[in-house]
């Protein structure tokens, strides 16, 4: 299955964020929303990832003076992304090697849809879970 799919129909709003944001107001925007990470954009590009992980570790390095600073300062760049036509499982393994936990979604030059690794472990067990199904029913009826 192709990440296409996987984000075909999908209604959900994405949060995102800008490099020039202070970083106080996107930390505000993941709280407020409820969400780890937030695509960020310099002009129609995607130029990163704002995430939590981010504050973590730059208040670790920096402490609170880091609220202060602007998302280009502290964000994951660049970032790394996938095309639609990319496969759920590579996906993944992208995901396991580079050790991130979103990817934005380009097509074309275009920003199309953002990722989790939520979303795509969700779609192996449901796909796991369908497969364990059939093979149940299989043998029942053998």
């Amino acid at each position: 299955m192709t990440i296409a799919r996987l984000i075909a129909g999908r209604s959900d709003t994405i949060f995102t964020t800008t490099a020039s944001t202070p970083v106080r107001d996107a930390v505000a925007l993941l709280n407020k929303h409820h969400i780890g990470a937030l695509p960020v954009f310099d002009g129609t590009d995607v130029a990163g990832i704002f995430s939590e992980r981010d504050v973590i570790h730059h208040l670790a390095e920096r402490g609170p003076a880091v609220l202060d600073l602007l998302v280009r300062d502290v964000m994951t760049a660049p970032a790394i992304s996938i095309t639609p036509d990319t496969g759920v499982l590579e996906a993944l393994g992208l995901i396991t090697r580079r050790r991130v936990r979103h990817l934005p979604v380009v097509q074309d030059g275009k920003f199309v849809a953002f990722v989790s690794i939520g979303d795509l472990v969700k779609y192996r067990i449901d796909h796991i879970s369908h497969e364990a199904e059939a093979l149940r029913s299989y043998i029942q009826m053998a």
